[in-house]
């Protein structure tokens, strides 16, 4: 029964040492949408730094949405800025994830919004 007991605490401590930092943790700062035009095509771009307000070093996810002028979302994404890498306690790491993106007519709002917070 001891067998069980340390081999369930064993199992379930990542999951412990994971639950300090949230998605509250974490900030969007400077979000800057734009939009260029490059010949005859036009180019997105999508920059911002994400900052880590947690005690200790780990990622945050952050889903970029760009919305027609009714609201309605026309393309969606989420990516790590970081990569598989964590971002030190009060560190910042610059994002531009235009290039994700493909433009259409119609796009009128970009939003970015932390969805997920992991150590790597």
């Amino acid at each position: 029964m001891k067998t069980l007991i340390a081999a369930t605490f064993l199992l379930l401590l990542p999951v412990g040492a994971h639950a300090g930092c949230t998605i509250k943790d974490f900030a969007i700062t400077n979000f800057t949408p734009g939009l260029a035009s490059v010949g005859s095509s036009t180019r997105i771009t999508l920059r911002g730094d994400l900052v880590n307000h947690c005690a200790e070093a780990a990622a945050g996810q952050i889903r970029i949405d760009i919305k027609d002028d009714k609201g309605t979302v026309l393309q969606s994404k989420d990516v790590w800025p970081a990569g598989t890498g964590n971002v030190a306690p009060g560190e910042t790491v610059h994002f531009d994830v235009g290039r994700l993106f493909r433009y259409k007519d119609g796009m009128s709002a970009f939003t970015a919004t932390i969805t997920d917070v992991r150590i790597w």
